[in-house]
């Protein structure tokens, strides 16, 4: 087996055809079937995003030479947007899907951390965007700078596989607060046994003891009062951070470009299952790293 964007794509199109769209109650209007089906449209959304389109009238300009002899059927812009953010619960769906095929999911270290997701850079933006309320102002305290925006909550092991994920009004809610709605949510909680690696924005006892409870061990920095047992995992640190560096850098996931809240979610969610469908089929052919992305950010020349 190859590690090549046609062969992911065909390995996620079998996956959602036989075992995620199936397992899905997915309204179906009168008349003739679709002619690009749902597992295509999100194929279709995996290789964009692969292949550094962020842009879909772009992407439809170029997917026809680009991935054409995989589907040769297209849809008008318009069309290829509402579809995607129709299927926005179905690829969430073959996100947590794919996580939990893959044996990696099955790590009890996770890595916790948060990452903007700009979504304004104007104040007429701010008061005009149909985001407003989803959105607000948040502080990047790694760069230093203010944003408008989502804060984005991440749990994923230490190869990259996304297990958990939660988006929040910085203004509202924090990223303790993000994590503990993500334990709330059955399929992104952390079982017991598992510990956490969090940085020294994590530090509360209330925290910890809600996180204890779930049987969830969290490990961050010590504080400045506090006495340092040395054992930190900073090399897991370094990890996320190269595992964030890679949603922002390859898959454009700081600048979604949407424009209402269902847009915002099928964005964010069609970037994670992007880097998971990578990290799972590098794992099945046996690639190593297997958070590695080169192999799939461009067509192979014949």
């Amino acid at each position: 087996m190859e590690s090549d964007l046609d062969t992911l794509l065909t390995a996620l199109y079998v996956v959602l055809d036989d075992h995620i769209l199936p397992s899905l109650r997915i309204a179906t209007r009168p008349g003739r079937p679709a002619e690009v089906a749902d597992a295509e449209v999100i194929c279709l959304a995996v290789a964009q995003v692969c292949l550094g389109f962020p842009q879909d009238a772009r992407w439809l300009r170029n997917a026809h030479r680009l991935v054409g002899h995989l589907f040769p059927r297209l849809l008008s812009q318009p069309e290829y947007g509402r579809r995607v953010r129709a299927l926005a619960p179905a690829m969430h769906r073959a996100l947590v899907w794919l996580a939990r095929d893959c044996p990696l999911s099955e790590d009890v270290v996770r890595l916790l951390d948060g990452t903007k997701i700009v979504c304004g850079m104007s104040r007429v933006t701010v008061k005009r965007s149909n985001l407003f309320g989803y959105c607000g102002y948040g502080y990047d305290a790694s760069h230093s700078q203010y944003f408008w925006g989502c804060k984005l909550m991440l749990d994923v092991t230490a190869h990259g596989l996304v297990c958990g994920f939660c988006l929040v009004n910085p203004q509202l809610h924090g990223e303790r607060e993000a994590v503990l709605m993500m334990q709330d949510e059955p399929s992104c909680a952390m079982v017991p046994g598992t510990t956490a690696v969090g940085d020294k924005g994590f530090r509360g006892r209330v925290f910890e003891a809600a996180l204890l409870r779930d049987g969830v061990v969290l490990i961050r920095p010590a504080g400045v009062h506090e006495a340092d047992p040395g054992v930190f995992p900073k090399w897991l640190r370094e990890r996320v951070e190269a595992i964030i560096g890679t949603l922002k850098g390859k898959l454009g996931i700081e600048h979604p470009g949407a424009r209402v809240p269902v847009g915002l979610f099928a964005r964010v969610v069609q970037r994670l299952l992007a880097l998971n469908a990578a990290i799972w089929w590098n794992w099945i052919i046996g690639a190593d790293p297997v958070r590695s992305l080169t192999a799939y950010d461009h067509v192979a020349v014949a």
